[in-house]
Order: structure tokens, then sequence, then C-alpha cells
């Protein structure tokens, strides 16, 4: 058994161990959140009662509850409804378009999780940056970060302000109340959308990715050889069908299993069937060369099938049941008919040898395939439209049922009438039994990544407290911030969460630096609630990379942007968000 005496050392250590590893992203950071619950409970830190209890924790149920009310919202059109009404007044000025957009976006996010809102929105913003003539990277930015602005205005905007709700009610002090930040919120979101709308056209950048537009319609022609072919035992390359007569393969199957990915040394057996893309002209030139007589019983091939297809983009979402998959196991071409032409991530394209890749939320990829086959591989939502966002069926004559339940939960949460983890609770239930969501899409809603990693980082948090840790980090900072005053605390609190929030999760560092922020003011004989908010503004605050928040993450690789672009526009963000927010929250919350 470990001694008591290395705990603190153990429980340091482990908390700098998951930080590199956050930022070095090795593991998916919900996963090294569990191995750190599972070395606390190993080692004795906390007991097994004591580790279990994180899963009865308010906060997370309360955000898991949330993710489903999103998805409703999201899955009776509400958010579509908005995003068109932008699109229908796109030709006034682009400035007052841009301001107009901002401001759906950061209302819808204000009582929504912000990351459906971003994911809902991205086609809109594309087909409006499109009718505007501009690159949509000057929208996707913007779109993420007005967000993040919304999510900071309401309780339920973020599952951040959630967590960090419930870690104060466990503390023993008053509960944060659903408006309680909402005025200072919503001034920090106006100054940052007349940020971006002043200073966006110099800081923006114009990015290029894939324009479906400008693509040559295609066809796709599926091939079978035949016993007697004199093809049998050539490989594609010395078929006669060469790349130079406007052929591109695209895949070779064989006994019902596709082998597109290594076609290059395979020699064609009887009954394989060759699927090969090309366009109208040269289709027809296939069907009247001497190698390729189709509808014969003498040609050396046969034609099965041709059929017009078309090029559309889709992006990973962050909650997508893609993402961890490999593109070999996809089976886009079995179920729909589909092929993957190329795959985009963080603004470079992934060429040849792609099926090795994993998906990652963000990746863009280049689907080509029959009409129907598209629309229903957008129907199971796995994929976010970027060409045509008007195919998702919505449910819209549900949609009265779920803006009043998201309403009803504000509203008796706003006056304390119960918990809002019992009231999210009650409307998710609310909302499935009245189809507005079937049950499985309301499972598929929770961001079960999300749940593991504050399950495991509140354990974390709970270690830190019982052995120590966390008062010896309290003591040092005392030491450091005294004689500075507790204005200059709170700028520092807001410092160190947004620097952290920018290279780990946001929730990770609410979790940790909340108790800590408590513990700090009380340790000063202060009115905790400023260090608390503080906490919570910055916490959310994520604009100088793209990695600190999914929104950004999500934007990051449809608007092809580089990691720079988000440092020049969002580093100025965040420094001023730190002034604004300090000066707000010590003018709000008086010590």
């Amino acid at each position: 058994m470990i001694p008591e005496s290395l705990y603190i050392a153990i429980v340091l250590i482990l908390i700098v161990v998951v930080f590199i590893a956050f930022v070095r992203e090795t593991l998916p950071p919900d996963v090294v959140a569990m191995l750190a619950f599972g070395v606390l409970v190993v080692t004795g830190i906390l007991s097994s009662k004591e580790a279990l209890s994180v899963f009865s924790n308010a906060g997370p149920i309360a955000v898991g509850a949330m993710f489903v009310l999103s998805a409703a919202i999201e899955r009776t059109g509400l958010i579509d409804r908005f995003g068109r009404i932008v699109i229908r007044n796109a030709t006034f000025s682009p400035v007052l378009v841009l301001v107009a957009f901002l401001g759906i976006v950061m209302f819808l996010s204000a009582f929504i999780n912000n990351t459906p809102v971003v994911v809902i929105l991205t086609p809109v913003a594309v087909l409006l940056a499109r009718s505007m003539k501009i690159a949509p990277s000057r929208l996707l930015i913007p779109l993420s970060y007005a967000s993040i602005f919304g999510g900071a205005t309401t309780l339920i905007g973020t599952s951040t302000n959630l967590l960090i709700a419930g870690l104060v009610n466990e503390s023993g002090l008053p509960p944060i109340s659903m408006f309680e930040f909402t005025l200072p919120g919503v001034i920090m979101g106006i100054v940052g959308v007349a940020y971006l709308a002043i200073f966006g056209r110099w800081l923006l950048p114009d990015r290029t990715v894939t324009n479906v537009d400008t693509l040559e319609r295609h066809f796709v022609t599926e091939f079978i050889v035949p016993k007697d072919s004199k093809l049998i035992g050539k490989s594609l390359a010395n078929a006669g069908l060469s790349g130079d007569r406007g052929v591109t393969f695209l895949d070779l199957i064989r006994d019902g299993l596709s082998l597109r990915f290594g076609l290059e040394p395979i020699t064609l057996q009887a009954g394989d069937r060759v699927v090969v893309r090309s366009n109208a002209s040269d289709v027809m030139g296939l069907r009247e060369s001497n190698e390729i007589s189709t509808g014969t019983e003498e040609s050396e091939v046969k034609k099965v099938e041709s059929h017009a297809t078309t090029m559309m983009e889709g992006v990973v979402a962050p909650q997508s049941r893609l993402r961890g998959y490999l593109v070999s196991d996809l089976n886009f071409r079995r179920l729909f008919g589909v092929y993957i032409v190329a795959i985009y991530r963080q603004g470079s394209q992934l060429k040849g040898g792609f099926d090795k890749i994993v998906l990652m939320p963000g990746d863009t990829l280049l689907l080509e395939g029959p009409a129907d086959g598209l629309r229903r591989l957008f129907e199971r939502r796995a994929l976010v439209n970027l060409t045509d966002p008007t195919d998702a069926p919505f449910r819209r004559d549900k949609a009265p049922i779920a803006a009043t339940a998201v309403i009803l939960v504000m509203g008796l949460a706003a006056f304390n009438i119960l918990p809002i983890e019992i009231l999210a609770l009650v409307a998710a239930a609310l909302v499935v039994a009245t189809r507005c969501l079937t049950a499985e899409e309301a499972y598929e809603a929770v961001q079960w990544p999300v749940l593991m990693l504050i399950f495991g980082m509140l354990a974390v948090g709970m270690a830190m407290e019982k052995t120590g840790a966390a008062a010896l980090i309290v003591q040092h900072l005392a030491v450091f911030a005294e004689g500075l005053g507790p204005v200059f605390v709170v700028a520092l609190i807001y410092l160190i969460t947004s620097i952290l929030t920018e290279v780990v999760s946001n929730n990770a560092s609410a979790v940790l630096l909340t108790p800590i922020a408590i513990r700090l003011a009380e340790q000063m004989s202060v009115n905790p609630r400023p260090f608390i908010m503080a906490v919570l503004f910055a916490a959310s605050a994520s604009f100088a990379t793209p990695i600190g928040y999914q929104t950004n993450t999500f934007v990051y690789g449809v608007g092809g942007y580089k990691f720079s672009d988000f440092v020049r526009i969002g580093l100025p963000l965040n420094v001023i968000n730190w002034l604004l927010g300090t000066t707000l929250i010590v003018w709000f919350w008086p010590f």
C-alpha cells in the first residue's frame, strides 16, 4: 500500500501527466481522464465509494439532459429556421448580415448547447458566404466565436456553466441562478461581435476549400468481367482502360468485398466488378470502344450498371458516430452506393492511401454517388451536409413542444421551483415521449466522451481536496497574491483559466480551478463569487487556438484554416475579454 505521505505528490504528478496527455492528444481526453480515475482508485487515494460518488454529481446529470434538449431543438428544425431567416436577407450590407447572423447565433447558444448550433448553422454559413461571394472562412470563425459569446450568458448555455454550478452547490455556497451573469455576458458578447465586424475584414483569412459547384458532373459505371474475358490475369493498368482515356478507377469488388484500397497490384479475375468514374462523353466512348462492347455475350467486359452521380461535401460532426472509424470500415459503397473521393483535415488534402485514416471531428469528406444514396447518407446524420442544408428531415410540427420544454426549464429554474438537473431530466423525457426525438436519437445525442471527461476530472478534483493538494496550491497562490488585492487575483484566475482552456478541455479547466478559486477567496476572507465568475467566463472564452473548444475544432477543418488564423484573430479577443471580463466581474459582484 502506498504511504499517505506520498498522496499529495502522486496527485500533483498525475495532474501534470494528464495535462501533458491532453496537449499531446495521443489518447482522447475522456480516456485520459478515466485512466486518471483508475490510478486514483488503484493507489488507494480514493476509496471505491468515494470514486463512484462522482457519478452522482448533479452537474454532469444536467449536462447530459441538456444534450437531449438541444438535440430536440435541432431535430424539430428551430435552428434551421433561424438560419434561413439570415439567408433570405443576405442581399443587405455584408457587415449588417454578419452582425445579424452572429446575433442569432448568440441568442440560440444562450439556451441551447452551442455545439449543435454551430453544426446546424455551418452549412447555412457556407451557403450565406457563397451568396455574398466571400470565402466561407470569413464566416465560420465568427460563427464559432458567437456561439461561445452566447453560451456565456445563461446557466444552460454551455456544459461548463452547468458543471461549475454543480461544484458551487457541492461547496455549500448559494447556487448560481439561471440569469445571474446574463447582463455582463451580453455586454462581453456585444463587444466581441463589434470586434469581429470592425476588424474581421483585416484579420479573417480567405481560405479556399473544395467548392462542389465548380466540379464537373461525372458518371459512375460498373462492369463485370465474364469467365471468357481476355482481361483475366491482367492488372487494371494493362486492361486497356488507361487514365489518359478520362477514366478513374474507383473500386474493384470481388466476392462482395471491396478491394479499392490496393488496386494497383491486383490482377482481374472472372466475376470481378470494376467501378470507374468518367464524364458523360468518356462513358459513351467506353461503350463504343473495341475493348469494351456492352450488351453482347461476346463482349470482353459486360456492362452492369451506369448512373449519373454528383459530388457533395460532408463534415464529421463533434458528436458523429463516425468519429474514430477507419475510412476502410465505413461501407458507404455497400450501404449507399457512395464513394469517398478525398478527405480534408485542418486545411490539408489527404489523397491516396486514406483507407487507414481515422476520422476526427471536423474532417471534411468529398463524396460522390447517386443523389438518392447521398440523401440517405445525410439523413443518418453522421455527416453534416455542406452542399445543401435542406436534406435533413425535420419534425417541424413538434417544434412548439421542444421550445416549450426549454422555456419551462429556464423559467422554473430561474424561480428555483426545482433543481435544474431535475427539470432538465423531466424535460428530456418529455421531448422523447412526444416524439420530438426517438429514444435512439436521445441516447445518441448525449456526448458520452464529454461526460466521461467530466467524471474523470471530478475524481481528480476530489483527490486534490482529500489529499491537501488543492490547499497546497492555494497557499502558494495566496503568498504570490499577497499585497496585490482581490481585483488582481480575480484577473490572475481569469488569465490562468483562459490559458488552460486554450490547451486542454474547458470542462477540465473548470473542474480543477473552481475549487481552488473558492478556497483562495476563503483564504483572503473575501466574497468567492467574483472568483467563481472569473473561472466561469474564462473557461468558455477560448478564441486563440482551434483545440480549446469543440466548435473551434469543428470549423477549423471545415473552413480550411491554419492554426495561425485563430491566433491572429483570437488572441486580441482573449485579451479584450480578459480586461473587460475582469472589470465587469468586480463591478457586478463586489468583494
